[in-house]
C-alpha cells in the first residue's frame, strides 16, 4: 500500500504518542496487538501512516525532525517507543493567534510553551509547506481554546484540499457553514474533539445508555478531572473552557432518556496538579431512581494516561479520512465522527456509531 502522508499541526503529549505509536506498531503483527480497534482498515496498517509535515511555536520544537520534537518539553507523556525513527519532517514554524495562552506564562518554563523568536507563519507558508511536503490529510492538536487557530489551520486545509481531522474542542464540522464548505470543495473532515479509547467521555456515555436501557431514571450526574500536562495547565484559564465544556457536556446528554436541567449535569476539567503528568483522573457521580422511585447512585474513579489513549482512535480517524479521500467523498464523515469524537454534527448512541462506521469501512455507506 502506498503511504498515508499526514501533516501535523501541535506536537504536543498527543502528536508525541501518535507518533511514538506509529513506529511501536511496525513491531507488531495482527496477531500480537493490544490497543488499537483495527488493525486494518481499507487495506493500511498504522505503520502505512507518515507524518510529512509538522507545525508548532515553542522554540524547543521548532526547526527539529518530528522524531526529535516529541521528547522536547513540556511534553510528559509516558515514552512508549523511544526509537522513533527520522522522519525528515522538520518542525516549521506555525502562526500563533490564540495559541498561545498568556496566563502559561506565570509557570515555570518545563510546564509551559516557549514562544519561538522565528517569524510566525503566513497562511501562504503554510500552504506552500502542506503542497511541497504532498500531506494529503491535517490533524490538528492545537491547545483547548484556540478558536482563531483552529479555523486558520482549516482555511490552510480547504485551499490545498487536505482531509481536515479536528481533534480539538472548536466547532468545525459541527458546524453548518463550514461543513458546507468542505463539502462543496470535495474535501473530507472529522470532527469535533476527539474521544479517548477509554476516557471519561466514553466510560460516562455508556453508563448513560445503560441507566437508559436499564430503566433507572438519571438525576443528576457530574464527571470532575484533574491532570498535569499542558492540556489541564491551559484549561485554568476559564474562558478558555467554553467549548470544551459544551463538548463534554453534550456528549453525555445525547445519551440520555430526558435532557438534564443545566444545575443537574456538571462535565468539566477541574484542576491542573503538576506531579501527575499526562495521567488524568476521572470522578464520575450517577444519582437515580430505580424500581419505586427507590434512589441509587453509583462512583467511580477512572486513572488513565491521556495522550496515549487517544492514540489509536487518531490511528483509525487517519485511516477513515483516506479511505473518504480515495473515495472522492468530501464534507462531513458523519459515522467517524460520531464514533471518534466527542462533539459530532450527528451524536448517535455508540453502538450505533461503531456499526455506522463498520459499515464505511467496508463501503456499504457513504459516510
Amino acid at each position: 500500500m502506498e503511504k498515508i502522508r499526514v501533516a501535523i499541526v501541535g506536537i504536543g503529549n498527543c502528536a508525541s504518542s501518535l507518533i511514538q505509536g506509529i513506529d511501536y506498531y511496525k513491531t507488531k503483527s495482527e496477531n500480537d496487538i493490544v490497543g488499537l480497534m483495527h488493525w486494518d482498515i481499507g487495506g493500511y496498517k498504522p505503520c502505512d501512516i507518515e507524518v510529512v509535515a509538522a507545525f508548532d511555536i515553542d522554540k524547543r520544537k521548532v526547526g527539529k525532525d518530528v522524531s526529535e520534537a516529541i521528547f522536547q518539553l513540556p511534553n510528559c507523556t509516558t515514552i512508549l517507543y523511544k526509537d522513533v525513527s527520522k522522519k525528515g519532517a522538520i518542525v516549521r514554524m506555525g502562526k500563533v493567534l490564540d495559541g498561545f495562552p498568556d496566563h502559561m506564562t506565570n509557570y515555570e518554563e518545563k510546564y509551559t510553551f516557549l514562544l519561538s523568536d522565528e517569524k510566525e507563519a503566513s497562511k501562504e507558508d503554510i500552504v506552500r509547506e502542506l503542497r511541497a511536503s504532498g500531506a494529503e490529510i491535517l490533524l490538528n492538536y492545537l491547545p483547548v481554546g484556540s478558536e482563531k487557530a483552529a479555523k486558520f489551520y482549516a482555511e490552510c486545509a480547504l485551499d490545498v484540499g487536505a482531509g481536515f481531522i479536528n481533534n480539538m474542542p472548536v466547532f468545525i464540522a459541527s458546524d453548518p457553514e463550514w461543513a458546507d464548505r468542505f463539502e462543496s470543495k470535495g474535501v473530507p473532515i472529522i470532527g469535533d474533539d476527539v474521544k479517548s479509547q477509554l476516557g471519561a467521555t466514553i466510560v460516562h456515555r455508556v453508563l448513560t445508555n445503560l441507566f437508559k436501557k436499564r430503566g433507572v431514571k438519571l438525576d443528576r450526574t457530574y464527571q470532575l478531572n484533574t491532570g498535569g500536562n499542558t492540556d489541564f495547565l491551559n484549561m485554568l484559564d476559564r474562558s478558555r473552557l467554553v467549548s470544551k465544556k459544551e463538548s463534554k457536556t453534550e456528549a453525555i446528554q445525547s445519551q440520555t432518556k430526558i435532557r438534564l436541567e443545566d444545575e443537574n449535569i456538571h462535565i468539566s476539567p477541574s484542576d491542573w496538579v503538576a506531579w501527575q503528568k499526562d495521567n488524568k483522573i476521572c470522578f464520575i457521580r450517577m444519582e437515580g431512581k430505580l424500581f419505586g422511585d427507590v434512589p441509587m447512585n453509583l462512583e467511580l474513579r477512572l486513572s488513565v494516561e491521556d495522550s496515549p489513549n487517544s492514540g489509536g482512535v487518531a490511528i483509525d480517524t487517519i485511516r477513515c479520512c483516506k479511505l473518504a479521500l480515495e473515495r472522492g467523498k468530501g464534507g462531513v464523515l458523519y459515522s467517524p465522527s460520531a464514533y471518534f469524537m466527542k462533539h459530532p454534527p450527528k451524536q448517535f448512541t455508540d453502538d450505533e456509531a461503531y456499526r455506522a462506521t463498520e459499515e464505511f469501512i467496508a463501503g456499504k455507506r457513504e459516510n
